[in-house]
């Protein structure tokens, strides 16, 4: 305390000294802009005898000009008022020059008066965190004292009871630590025991729901891998069956070739199918670089080729022969004889090379504008009337 006390009334010495300083330079500062000033007057008063000179030498060239007044007198006078310029001219310049050097004087005082008032308002700054701390370190000890009076500790008793490697510091720190330590264990639970009784009861039964569960992925995962088995074999023996009757078809509906179907890729799961197809006379190529009527009839071997797989005792085609030339026709309605054997064929058509392979025939006929009529003809009873 006798120590903050001294170092308070060494800073107000040296504020009062600042302060003192400063005053002074204050001063000093003044008397030079006095000084300046009357220098800056008496620089006025020259320069206004040198304009009154000027006239009067002005006036003296325009008497002498009209002859008023001897030229000689005139010269001499403009002679006397020439040395009287230059004499005032001289002292004009020393006028300046001491005014310039009052200035470059006021300008380092003042910038001295700036520092020294920084200076002082350094050391007011000073005092009062000094004054600051004080009162901190008196509020602390009242703080202090106030908690001993509570604990029924004598401040005497203790500080002599202290040992001689106390630390502040270091039991402030493990203070910190004890009450984070503290902190951490949160609010007591007096229903903690209950509760864990109860969230073991749960766990358990959520392991027993994730044994099922993992049991059932495991199950399901098996599923999965012999589906996958089983459809790849069936996709396999499909394709072979598709493959082997595209590879019949072909050349029935062509007039000989070859076609055959590709896979795309390695995974059967997830591969796509492509044809292949050479027609007479062609070579190997895509069924997308054929032309429209053997892109049909490939796709119509295709269809079959599926269709012979579980075939179904209806078959309906529309307009399928429409892009065919009369070649073509034939040979896809000779197929379609063949396999009548075995399937009924519906189709719709208006190709006549196609209509001969037909065994019953249905057409719609307008004798009416607007009324449409159904005509049936059968064709072996119509081939026997005509022969009859």
């Amino acid at each position: 305390r006798d120590e903050l006390r001294g170092q308070l009334d060494a800073v107000r010495a040296e504020a009062n000294a600042q302060r003192e300083r400063a005053h002074d330079l204050a001063l000093r500062i003044e008397s030079m802009r006095s000084t300046r000033d009357s220098l800056e007057q008496g620089l006025g008063r020259v320069r206004a005898q040198l304009e009154m000179l000027e006239q009067r030498r002005e006036r003296a060239k325009q008497e002498l000009g009209r002859g008023i007044a001897p030229l000689e007198e005139y010269k001499e006078q403009l002679e006397v008022q020439l040395a009287r310029r230059s004499e005032v001219e001289a002292e004009l310049n020393a006028v300046r020059k001491a005014l310039g050097e009052i200035d470059d004087q006021v300008r380092g005082l003042e910038i001295h008066r700036q520092e020294t008032e920084q200076q002082a308002q350094q050391g007011r700054t000073a005092l009062d965190q000094a004054r600051m701390a004080r009162q901190e370190v008196l509020v602390r000890r009242q703080t202090v004292e106030e908690q001993f009076g509570e604990s029924g500790f004598e401040l005497a008793t203790v500080i002599s009871e202290l040992p001689g490697e106390a630390d502040e510091a270091r039991w402030q720190e493990q203070v910190d630590q004890m009450a984070a330590r503290i902190q951490r264990l949160g609010a007591i639970n007096l229903a903690a025991i209950d509760e864990y009784a109860e969230q073991s009861e749960r766990m358990h039964y959520l392991d027993a729901q994730h044994a099922d569960l993992s049991e059932a992925l495991t199950t399901l995962e098996n599923a999965i891998h012999k589906i996958d088995r089983e459809t790849r074999s069936r996709f396999k023996e499909t394709f072979d069956k598709v493959d082997a009757g595209v590879k019949q078809m072909f050349p029935k509906l062509f007039g000989g070739g070859h076609a055959y179907l590709e896979l795309t890729g390695q995974d059967l799961l997830d591969t796509g199918v492509e044809i292949m197809a050479r027609p007479p006379g062609k070579r190997n190529s895509s069924i997308h670089l054929l032309s429209g009527g053997e892109k049909a009839l490939t796709a119509v071997a295709l269809v079959f080729a599926i269709f012979e797989l579980n075939p179904a005792p209806f078959c309906m085609l529309d307009e399928v022969d429409a892009p065919l030339d009369d070649a073509n026709v034939g040979r896809f309605g000779e197929l379609l004889v063949e396999m009548s054997d075995r399937v009924q064929f519906i189709f719709v058509t208006h190709n006549k090379v196609t209509m001969e392979a037909a065994q019953q025939l249905m057409g719609v006929t307008m004798h009416e504008p607007g009324v449409s009529r159904l005509v049936s003809v059968d064709v072996d009873d119509a081939a026997r009337m005509a022969v009859g």
